[in-house]
């Protein structure tokens, strides 16, 4: 009877206890600020909750609630300018997985810009982005670039685009056209309807002209049409050949130098560029982003302070690995049937395909004229950049190509390891 009575009383104490739980949840549903948000029998929906936070005045100054507009315009900058502060940008980066967009992104979060990263391939593919911000600054979203309310919800916060997409060849999934008309096309009107976006920057390239014998060229010519025609303000850079730890130029030479019996020169090599440092055109992009309006509605050609030929690029390249020069002079009309089969199967396997021959058809075409900047267009100056020089520093990555290791050997052209490497 003892042992009953005492489990009696253990259970009279739990119950009196659950009643002082109840009623302290109760206390606490009508005196806190969030009291609508619990129910007697049920939470709300994440949805319904969230609907009501936006609409309940008493979350109207809570410090911890976004300040980032939901249509894009203007934010208050506060801080001192690094990666902490809030530099007022908030740029939507296409192309931001690539070779120039990566540059990009890093200065944009340097000083305290918030990216938007919209992105179509693995989810691994923005990785190496996201330490480039402080927290929460780089934000990946999945996208389709065909599919134009994906392309909405990536742009739906932001007061900057910033076009980088490009490609070096055709496919059987993107065309020219698809990637340089259609897309800065879409982009550029999409921006123009969402009505907070203050700057629309498209990156084309050197040379873009409707007269051009590259395919590349006349519909990159064709999509800065297109967009000044939907956002009058744009913003067109036109970047001369890139180079970079890692570019598809030098880079590209140097193994086929290590690999070939001899590397291939298209023409004699007499086509005249202007190279420019991949950092240097990052650099131009964002202050277009930041000036005071001064390089709205403005087109821009960004080449090196060099002009050399590409026979002469290809020796310093050889000069910078400690290779002998050993090429091969392809004249154009035999690099254009080289080069036309491979470009065929490119557009017709479903699946990526190694080149065959060390060039594409669209390279070979671009070879036909100079990529030189124009005497009297708007430059890097224009933009407050001084470019670099390529060889130097600015080049020396190439050592890693060179026979024996990086520090290897004093003079151009000496094998330490042996012929066999």
């Amino acid at each position: 009877m003892r042992t009953l009575k005492n489990e009696q009383e253990i259970l009279v104490e739990r119950a009196s206890e659950r009643e002082r739980g109840m009623s302290t949840m109760q206390a606490m549903r009508r005196t806190s600020p969030a009291r609508w948000l619990l129910k007697d029998s049920q939470l709300p929906s994440i949805s319904g909750a969230l609907d009501l936070v936006a609409n309940n005045k008493h979350f109207a100054d809570v410090r911890h609630v976004s300040t980032l507009p939901t249509r894009g315009g203007l934010i208050s900058p506060k801080g001192t300018g690094g990666r902490s502060s809030v530099s007022g940008v908030v740029a939507t980066v296409f192309g931001a997985t690539g070779f120039l967009g990566r540059y990009v992104v890093q200065l944009l979060a340097k000083t305290g810009s918030q990216v938007m990263v919209p992105f179509r391939g693995l989810e691994d593919s923005h990785r190496h982005l996201k330490l480039m911000g402080d927290l929460g600054q780089i934000v990946p979203m999945k996208y389709d670039i065909r599919d134009e309310e994906s392309i909405r919800a990536a742009i739906a916060k932001s007061n900057v685009v910033i076009n980088l997409i490009g490609k070096e060849n055709e496919t059987r999934n993107f065309s020219f056209e698809d990637i340089n008309v259609d897309i800065p096309d879409r982009l550029s009107q999409l921006a123009h309807e969402h009505g907070g976006i203050m700057r629309f920057i498209q990156v084309s390239c050197l040379g873009a002209s409707h007269s051009s014998p590259s395919k590349s060229y006349r519909t990159k010519a064709i999509g800065e049409e297109l967009t000044v025609k939907n956002f009058p303000g744009a913003t067109i850079l036109r970047p001369a050949v890139m180079f970079g730890t890692e570019d598809r130029f030098l880079n590209r030479w140097a193994i086929q130098a290590k690999k070939l019996p001899a590397l291939p020169i298209i023409a004699g090599g007499k086509t005249k560029l202007q190279p420019a440092l991949v950092l240097d055109v990052a650099a131009a992009v964002v202050a277009a982003v930041r000036d005071e309006g001064t390089s709205v509605g403005k087109t821009y050609e960004l080449g090196g302070p060099d002009v050399l030929t590409v026979n002469e690029l290809v020796h310093i390249m050889f000069d910078t690995i400690r290779e002998h020069p050993h090429v091969i002079d392809v004249p154009l009309s035999v690099a254009k049937l080289m080069a036309a089969p491979q470009e065929y199967l490119l557009k017709k396997v479903p699946f990526p395909l190694s080149p065959v021959f060390p060039f594409y058809s669209d390279y070979v075409h671009s070879l036909e004229v100079d990529s030189i900047v124009s005497p009297e267009a708007l430059g890097f100056t224009d933009l407050g950049i001084k470019p670099r020089k390529l060889q130097g520093i600015a080049i020396d990555y190439l050592l890693a190509y060179r026979a024996g290791g990086p520090f290897m050997g004093s003079t151009v052209g000496e094998r330490t390891a042996g012929a066999g490497f």
